[in-house]
């Protein structure tokens, strides 16, 4: 099987198994973290096929929406590398680089680093900021009936991986909680000019909405 060949079986697996998931972790996210992990890799020393592979398969099984479970993407993607006829090595290494993406509130150490991982995790944090990541934030939080705004309930930083995940806070919260942190974690030179452009953006945001929350000039 050629490269070309594996990367569009992984697209229609990825297609098919995220048919009717939420919109913020839909295909569409998935396309947008896969070519953005392209552009990343185009000035990186890296495995173009890993960073494709490991791009189109991160939110294959994403835990939030499985009740936590970590392990569940990163086994589900395995089994598909491993059914498309990948050496075991290569499908773990992938499956390691999946597992290691989330944010989990920002307070967890990777198991393993290396160049893939940085572009991946790069790109998949890129389409949680700016326009893209306003917008998926805010749908999120619709999905889960969550306030939009509530000057009475404070940002929570530091939060351990499950208060992170079972946090109910306005979406407001989110951008100080996450979205808003993401500009200094990322780990290529590309993903750092990417994320200021949007970071600002996102501040350009945030005054506009306060300054309407409280009626505006």
């Amino acid at each position: 099987m050629t490269n070309q060949t594996l990367i569009e079986n992984t697209i229609n697996f990825v297609k098919e198994t995220l048919q009717g998931a939420e919109a913020g972790h839909d295909w569409f996210h998935v396309e947008r973290v896969w070519k953005t992990a392209k552009t990343i890799a185009k000035t990186e020393k890296a495995d173009e096929v890993t960073v494709e592979l490991a791009s189109l398969l991160h939110d294959i099984a994403d835990a939030k929406f499985h009740d936590g479970d970590e392990e569940i993407g990163p086994v589900k993607a395995k089994a598909f590398l491993r059914s498309a006829g990948l050496e075991e090595n290569y499908a773990n290494h992938i499956a390691s680089i999946i597992r290691n993406i989330s944010f989990k509130g920002g307070q967890t150490t990777a198991t393993m680093d290396g160049i893939e991982l940085a572009i991946v995790k790069d790109a998949d944090r890129l389409d949680a900021i700016g326009a893209i990541g306003i917008a998926r934030a805010f749908h999120y939080g619709g999905y889960k009936n969550r306030e939009l705004y509530n000057p009475a309930i404070p940002p929570q930083k530091n939060m351990s991986p499950e208060q992170y995940r079972s946090s109910t806070a306005p979406t407001i919260n989110h951008f100080y909680e996450k979205l808003l942190l993401l500009k200094d974690l990322m780990h290529t030179e590309t993903g750092r000019q990417m994320a200021q452009k949007r970071h600002d953006f996102m501040l350009a945001y945030l005054e506009e909405f306060y300054e309407e929350w409280n009626g505006g000039k």
